[in-house]
């Protein structure tokens, strides 16, 4: 069980470090279409990318100390909870050109709570 949750946590921390760090920067596209696409502030933008950084690393970590990744996981799932909720309120779900980027969340939100539960089976 313990490599099935080393696999998925370092799969969670790759996607979630990729998705976080152009936003805690301020950086690329994404960023900016957060800021005026959906109406994000910049300060907004920046602590979800900060809180995606934190999950990669506690992800990582939690390798060693299963609480904390178990923990970054669960954190990762309910901040693709909120961004679900901020693609329908923007209607990205009835728009089929924004569509596409705005499934990534719920696919993650299924791998999160299966990375929180294989490490809490691997305890």
């Amino acid at each position: 069980m313990y490599v099935t949750a080393a696999i998925l946590s370092v799969l969670l921390a790759l996607v979630s470090l990729a998705a976080g760090a152009p936003k805690a920067l301020l950086k690329g596209d994404v960023s900016a279409g957060l800021q005026s696409h959906m109406g994000l502030s910049a300060g907004l933008v920046r602590f979800v990318g900060l809180a995606e950084v934190a999950a990669a690393v506690g992800l990582i970590v939690g390798l060693f100390w299963p609480p904390l990744g178990i923990a970054a996981a669960i954190g990762f799932a309910i901040t693709m909870v909120g961004a679900v909720g901020f693609h329908a309120k923007a209607g990205d779900y009835a728009d089929p050109a924004t569509r596409g980027n705005a499934m990534a969340p719920i696919f993650l939100i299924p791998l999160s709570v299966a990375t929180a539960v294989t490490l809490g089976l691997a305890m």
